[in-house]
C-alpha cells in the first residue's frame, strides 16, 4: 500500500465509519422511536444549548491565550484575534480531516505573525500533551466516582471479594512494573514508540513547569476543560429526562463524548450514539438519551462550522495589510 492509498484511508475511514454508524442509528429506530426523538428535539428548551455554547466559545478564547504563553518564551507575540481565529479554523478542518486541524493552525499563524511553522507547531504539540494530561485526570475521576459501580461488574458481592480485589490490586502492579521495565529497554518496534510518546509526554509535562508563566498556563489548561465539562452540562437542562442527572453521569458522559471525538471526525456519529448509551445507565430512557447526545453533538458541530467558517473569510482581511 503506497503513501498516497494509506493518506486517502486515513482521510475517508473515519468518515465513512461516522456515516455507517448513523445509517445504522436510523435503521434501528422504529416510527415511533423517530417521533419521540423529534419531539424531543422540539420541546427541548434551547436556552440551555445557547448558553453550552458560550461555554464552548470561552473555552476556544482560552486556548487562544494560552497558546501565547507557550510562543512567547520562544520571541513570539501574536495578536490575540490570530490566535482565536486559526484555532477556530483547525477545529474546522478537523471535521473534514483527522489531526490535519493542527497543521493547518500552525500553517496560518506562520503565515500571518512570520512564526516559524515548526515553532509554531511543536507549540501545538505540547498543548496536546497538557489536554491529555487533563483528559486522563478526568478519566480517573470518573472512575474513582464509579468505583462501586465498577467493582460490582468485576467481583462477586462475599467473603471472598476483599481477597480478590488484594489479589487483583498485586497483579495490576506486577503486570505495570512488568511495562514500565520493557518500555526501559525497548530499542525497536512498537514499544520503542510507546517509549518515546511517554517520554514526549514527560518531557511536554516538564516544560510547562519550567515556563515563565507556568502558572497562568495550568490556570487556563484546567479552565478549557472546565468550560467543557460545563458545555456538557448546560445541555442537560435542555431536556427534563436529563435535568436531574447527578455529578457522576455527567462526567462518565462527558468522558465517553470526549473518547468519541477520537474515532471519527469531529464525533461523527459516534458522539451522540456514545453519549447515549452512557446516560442510559443512569436510568434516562433511550430515546431522550438518544435525542440529548444528538442535540449536543449538533450544536457544537454548528458552532464550529460557523465560527470556523467566519475565521478562514476574516483572517485574510483582517492581515490585509500584512507583507
Amino acid at each position: 500500500m503506497n503513501k498516497k492509498t494509506k493518506k486517502t484511508l486515513f482521510i475517508l475511514l473515519p468518515v465513512a465509519l461516522g456515516i455507517g454508524l448513523i445509517w445504522y442509528f436510523l435503521a434501528q429506530l422504529s416510527a415511533k422511536d423517530k417521533t419521540d426523538i423529534i419531539n424531543s428535539f422540539k420541546s427541548a428548551n434551547y436556552w440551555w444549548v445557547l448558553l453550552s455554547l458560550i461555554f464552548g466559545i470561552l473555552g476556544h478564547l482560552s486556548r487562544a491565550y494560552r497558546w501565547q504563553f507557550m510562543l512567547e518564551p520562544l520571541g513570539y507575540k501574536p495578536k490575540f484575534a490570530n490566535s482565536t481565529m486559526t484555532v477556530l479554523i483547525a477545529y474546522l478542518v478537523n471535521l473534514g480531516i483527522p489531526r490535519a486541524g493542527e497543521i493547518a493552525r500552525a500553517t496560518a499563524i506562520s503565515k500571518y505573525e512570520n512564526i516559524p511553522f515548526e515553532k509554531a507547531f511543536g507549540t501545538i504539540v505540547a498543548e496536546r500533551v497538557a489536554d491529555v494530561i487533563m483528559l486522563f485526570s478526568i478519566i480517573s475521576i470518573a472512575f474513582v466516582l464509579q468505583a462501586d459501580l465498577i467493582k460490582s461488574y468485576i467481583f462477586k458481592e462475599g467473603d471472598s471479594s476483599k481477597f480478590t480485589t488484594v489479589i487483583f490490586l498485586i497483579l495490576l502492579g506486577a503486570l505495570g512494573f512488568l511495562a514500565f521495565k520493557l518500555l526501559q529497554k525497548a530499542q525497536k518496534g512498537f514499544l520503542l514508540k510507546v517509549k518515546i510518546f511517554a517520554n514526549g509526554l514527560l518531557e511536554g509535562v516538564i516544560s510547562i513547569f519550567k515556563m515563565k508563566k507556568k502558572w497562568a498556563f495550568i490556570f487556563h489548561t484546567v479552565f478549557i476543560w472546565v468550560m467543557y465539562i460545563l458545555m456538557f452540562y448546560a445541555v442537560t437542562f435542555a431536556l427534563p429526562e436529563t435535568t436531574n442527572l447527578p455529578f457522576e453521569a455527567i462526567i462518565v458522559g462527558f468522558v465517553v463524548g470526549a473518547l468519541s471525538i477520537a474515532l471519527t471526525n469531529g464525533g461523527l456519529g459516534t458522539f451522540p450514539v456514545f453519549v447515549a448509551s452512557a446516560l442510559i445507565l443512569y436510568n434516562v430512557q433511550e430515546n431522550p438519551a438518544k435525542a440529548f447526545g444528538w442535540i449536543m453533538w449538533t450544536a457544537q458541530t454548528l458552532m464550529i462550522i460557523l465560527f470556523g467558517g467566519l475565521s478562514f473569510f476574516f483572517l485574510p482581511i483582517y492581515n490585509r495589510n500584512k507583507a
